[in-house]
């Protein structure tokens, strides 16, 4: 990575635009790829950056931990023997322990967790969990056998190597899951300090993660649909609740059958008992939307955005084709409002235009399909030279029409006596309100709300944000590895949950910070940058003292200041060495 600057003349002055690139091998060719705007580095963004960083971080550096160097000695050195040894990375973990002290987690684990004859204080141990799934998403055994050893968090836990083994990790897992509540309640209330979030509209989507191994030892493992597309493993649900700007605000976990409607209900009480109710909007998709819980929600006089399915939009044939009404909302969106003939909510039909050559594309790709195969169906049979069984005919047509369900509908499929040789003939016939309907309903879906004083435009943004719970499954599953499950009991698994939750608090943390700082928002970016930034003893022999033994930060590099400048985070030069890695100094002769 490297510093690129665009210069520009704008009323007569000039101005230099910053940005951080990279070298991407595509194929054969070698492109850059920018990874952030940096804007003109002028001392404003500067200072705002730093500021922010004070609110969030506070001041991480801890003087029993630092040494700025001051305090010099002269000695002669012989070159001969200088020598660098125990290389750890240092800037990543630096980093995470920053957002977990800045979010107030180490001292809530401090006081939370039980304190007794144990060697390694359980808050401790806490914190080497979420920082390691924060920057290299691994297995406790990893974690104990070479993740810790390789990286500085010994030094900045005043934890040694061999303190963290996986039995202790374990329990370290084990006492942290008592306190998942706490730890959510916690965080809802800390991090709407520093960001400002909105808590009063929160977004519901539901996803499942699947197990290595039988898990016959937990109830919660059952095999369902699979988002991950491994039916031949069992799974759990993992519900989670995220607020308007995609914060997460809680979770919880549920049997791995169980069907996304009825989540719904036991999410909204456990999040409004945990977080209050504040006359919140609930928004989630089409799988919670029975007719059950719709009347809940009503009833109890909870409003809501939910998605509908695609089967009702026959419900408002006449709106869709009637013109007037439609309001263009963004490019390549119109939304029309309407009432629902059943329960009086409001309806918010939406048409996209991206959305209807998407569909459109899909319907022709699998009419082709089925009008393919049925033609060489078709010439199959005229060619047979002998009397054919009909029966396996029909099960081949019902398989083809299965596997190709989104054009199926346009087809009508018969087998009629024919004099031929096989004894019938393939006769295809189209069905033509198929294609109206396709034409009218194709890039069309349709909200239901209660909610009567936001205009058009505001339910159909509010639900779009939606996406935000999405992406926060995506983060879970691609960048904090949630899935697979190693893990066969379940408190095991609820805490390995619960750890990738805690780390993806501090992953939003960093992205809503990096992207004030105008940095973008890829955190795996920054952490995967700042990781080359090590610690290292640098021995020097002397010729009158022994062997003086430092333990010094490496000097970023131009981008690595630029990120760190941005984000306002002075790295500090030494750490302390403890008493007994101190070496033993000759006396001056």
């Amino acid at each position: 990575m490297y510093l690129r600057h665009t210069t520009l003349r704008k009323s007569g002055k000039v101005h230099r635009y910053w940005r951080l690139v990279r070298s991407v091998r595509i194929g054969r060719r070698v492109i850059q790829q920018t990874v952030a705007h940096l804007g003109e580095l002028d001392e404003g963004g500067r200072v705002e950056a730093r500021a922010l960083a004070q609110h969030l971080i506070g001041t991480p550096e801890r003087a029993q931990l630092f040494d700025d160097g001051s305090g010099h000695r002269t000695v002669p050195v012989r070159l001969k023997g200088i020598r660098i040894e125990r290389s750890r990375q240092f800037g990543d973990v630096y980093l995470a322990l920053a957002l977990w002290r800045g979010i107030g987690l180490e001292e809530l684990c401090r006081q939370m967790l039980p304190v007794g004859e144990e060697r390694v204080a359980w808050a401790k141990m806490a914190a080497v969990l979420v920082t390691a799934r924060f920057c290299e998403p691994s297995s406790e055994l990893h974690i104990a056998e070479d993740w810790y050893r390789r990286t500085a968090l010994c030094d900045l836990l005043q934890l040694g190597d061999e303190a963290v083994n996986k039995d202790r990790l374990y329990r370290g897992l084990d006492h942290l899951l008592a306190h998942k509540s706490a730890l959510e309640a916690h965080l809802s209330r800390r991090c709407g300090e520093l960001f400002a979030l909105c808590n009063e509209v929160l977004l519901y989507d539901v996803t499942s993660t699947y197990f290595e191994g039988l898990a016959q030892a937990n109830p919660q493992a059952q095999r369902g649909y699979s988002r991950d597309h491994r039916s031949d493993c069992k799974q759990v649900l993992i519900a989670l609740v995220v607020t308007f700007d995609g914060f997460p605000l809680g979770y919880e976990v549920f049997a791995g059958n169980t069907h996304d409607s009825r989540t719904l209900q036991t999410i909204v009480t456990t999040m409004e008992a945990r977080h209050g109710v504040l006359g919140r909007v609930w928004i989630t998709d089409r799988g919670m939307a029975s007719a059950a819980n719709l009347a809940w929600l009503r009833s109890t006089g909870r409003r809501y955005i939910i998605g509908a399915p695609k089967s009702e939009l026959k419900k408002f044939g006449a709106e869709l084709a009637c013109a007037d009404g439609w309001r263009t909302v963004h490019d390549g969106v119109e939304v029309k409002l309407a009432r629902h003939p059943d329960t009086d909510e409001t309806v918010i039909l939406v048409r996209s235009a991206d959305r209807r050559s998407k569909e459109k594309a899909m319907h022709d790709r699998f009419s082709q399909r089925i009008e393919a195969a049925l033609q060489r169906l078709a010439g199959r049979i005229a060619r047979a030279k002998k009397r054919v069984d009909p029966a396996p005919v029909n099960r081949q047509i019902g398989r083809l029409l299965q596997r190709n369900q989104r054009a199926a509908s346009r087809f009508a499929v018969a087998l009629e006596p024919d004099s031929c040789a096989a004894g019938f003939r393939l006769v295809v016939s189209y069905n033509t309100s198929f294609d109206d309907w396709a034409a009218l309903s194709e890039g069309a879906y349709l909200l239901r709300s209660n909610i009567e004083d936001w205009s058009d435009q505001q339910l159909w943004k509010a639900y779009i944000q939606l996406t935000q719970a999405e992406a926060a499954f995506r983060i879970h599953k691609d960048q904090l590895d949630v899935r697979p499950i190693w893990h066969q009991r379940e408190d095991r698994v609820q805490a390995h949950i619960l750890v990738c939750f805690l780390a993806f608090v501090m992953w939003k943390c960093l992205e809503m910070w990096q992207e004030r700082a105008g940095l973008g928002n890829s955190p795996r970016t920054i952490l995967e940058e700042l990781a080359r930034i090590q610690s290292h003893d640098v021995v020097l022999p002397t010729a009158t003292h022994g062997e003086i033994r430092m333990r010094c930060v490496t000097q970023p590099d131009a981008a690595q200041a630029a990120l760190l400048d941005r984000l306002g985070i002075v790295l500090p030069k030494r750490m302390r060495l403890d008493e007994t890695e101190m070496p033993h100094l000759a006396p001056t002769p």
